[in-house]
C-alpha cells in the first residue's frame, strides 16, 4: 500500500470512528527519548479497560505515537509508517490531521528516531485538556480532574533518574499524585523500543507492559517493570554461563532473584544451568530451596534430560533430588 492510500484509508477510518465512538478514552500519556540509549518510549494510564490496546504505538528505530482522546488508533498504524517512510514526527502529524475529518476530537503526540516529537490537542477534548513539550519529550492529557495534571508530569519526568522506563513511570505516578483522571483509574501500560531495529522485532522492544483492568493500575505497572528487568537479568546470566562466565553469570542470577524473591522459577533455572555447568555443589542449594517452596518443580528436573536441558546422568539427578550437605 502507498503512502497516499494509506492516507486515503485515514480519511475513510477517522469518519468510521466517528460515527462509531461515544465515548472518549480520555487518558494521560507521555512520549520520550533517552538522548543517552536512543530508546524511546510511551507510557499511558487511563480510566478505560485496556487503554494500552489503544493508545501506545511505538518501532524501534521509527518511533513512538500516544494517540487518545476519541481515540482513533489509525493515527498509531499510519503514523509510524509516515516515520518509516522518512517523515518528521510534526510532517507525519500534520498529514494525519489534514486526513481526518474530525481532528478536533483528537489528542495526538508523535516522537520520532531523531527525537523531534510533535503535539495536537484538539478544541473539543474534554475538559481538562493540554499538553507540554520538552527536550524529546511530550506529555498530554484529557478529562483531567485539573490543569495540574500535565505539568506535573513534564517536571517529574525532567527530575527523574534512572533509565527511560523508570523516568516514564514517574511521570505517570506524578500525574495521578496531582489528581488525574477525573473518573479515576483503570488500566496502563508501557512501552519502550530499542533505539535501532535489529531485524528481529521480537527482540526490540525492551518493556511492553500492560495493565488491562486493575483497582490500582500504576502500581501493578510498577510490579511488573520489576519482573520484566528480573527475568532481562536473568537472560544475561543465561548469556554469560553459556560464555562460561560463571561468575558474573551468578551475579546476574543473584540480581534476578532479589528483585521477585517470589518467583522459584529464577532461581530454579538459574540451578539448571550451574548443574549442566558441573557447578552441582552450587546448584544444590538452590534446588533445595525451590523444592522446599515448590515440590512439583522436583518432578520437572526429570522431564530435563530428554529435552537437552540437563545431562542423562542418573547420580547427577540424584543429587538434584537430595538434601544438599550441611556444612
Amino acid at each position: 500500500m502507498t503512502l497516499s492510500s494509506r492516507l486515503a484509508c485515514l480519511a475513510l477510518l477517522g469518519s468510521a470512528v466517528a460515527a462509531v465512538a461515544e465515548r472518549p478514552v480520555a487518558t494521560y500519556s507521555i512520549v520520550a527519548r533517552d538522548a543517552a540509549t536512543g530508546e524511546l518510549g510511551v507510557a499511558v494510564q487511563s480510566h478505560w479497560f485496556s487503554v494500552g490496546s489503544l493508545v501506545p504505538w511505538g518501532e524501534a528505530g521509527v518511533g513512538v505515537v500516544a494517540t487518545q482522546s476519541f481515540v482513533d488508533p489509525a493515527y498509531g498504524y499510519l503514523g509510524l509508517a509516515l516515520l518509516r517512510s522518512g517523515k518528521s514526527a510534526p510532517e507525519a502529524l500534520a498529514a494525519l490531521l489534514a486526513a481526518d475529518r474530525q481532528p478536533e476530537v483528537r489528542q495526538v503526540a508523535i516522537l520520532d528516531a531523531r527525537g523531534r516529537v510533535a503535539v495536537h490537542t484538539g478544541s473539543r477534548c474534554i475538559a481538562a485538556a493540554g499538553h507540554l513539550v520538552g527536550s524529546e519529550m511530550a506529555v498530554q492529557a484529557n478529562l483531567m480532574a485539573n490543569e495540574r495534571v500535565w505539568p506535573a508530569m513534564k517536571a517529574a519526568y525532567e527530575a527523574s533518574q534512572g533509565d527511560l522506563a523508570e523516568r516514564l513511570l514517574a511521570a505517570l505516578e506524578a500525574a495521578e499524585l496531582a489528581g488525574g483522571d477525573i473518573r479515576g483509574r483503570q488500566s496502563a501500560a508501557l512501552l519502550v523500543v530499542r533505539a535501532a531495529a535489529s531485524g528481529r522485532p521480537w527482540e526490540d522492544r525492551r518493556f511492553d507492559l500492560r495493565v488491562e483492568d486493575h483497582p490500582e493500575p500504576l502500581v501493578e505497572l510498577r510490579r511488573l517493570t520489576t519482573l520484566a528487568r528480573a527475568y532481562e537479568r536473568m537472560n544475561r546470566g543465561d548469556e554469560l554461563a553459556a560464555a562460561g562466565a560463571w561468575e558474573e553469570a551468578s551475579r546476574e542470577y543473584a540480581a534476578a532473584a532479589a528483585m521477585a524473591p517470589t518467583i522459584v522459577e529464577l532461581p530454579f533455572w538459574h540451578a539448571v544451568t550451574l548443574a549442566s555447568g558441573g557447578k552441582l555443589e552450587l546448584a544444590r542449594p538452590l534446588f533445595a530451596d525451590v523444592f522446599a517452596r515448590e515440590p512439583r518443580w522436583r518432578e520437572l528436573v526429570h522431564r530435563l534430560p530428554a529435552a537437552g536441558l540437563l545431562p542423562d546422568d542418573p547420580a547427577l539427578l540424584a543429587a538434584i533430588a537430595s538434601p544438599p550437605p550441611r556444612r
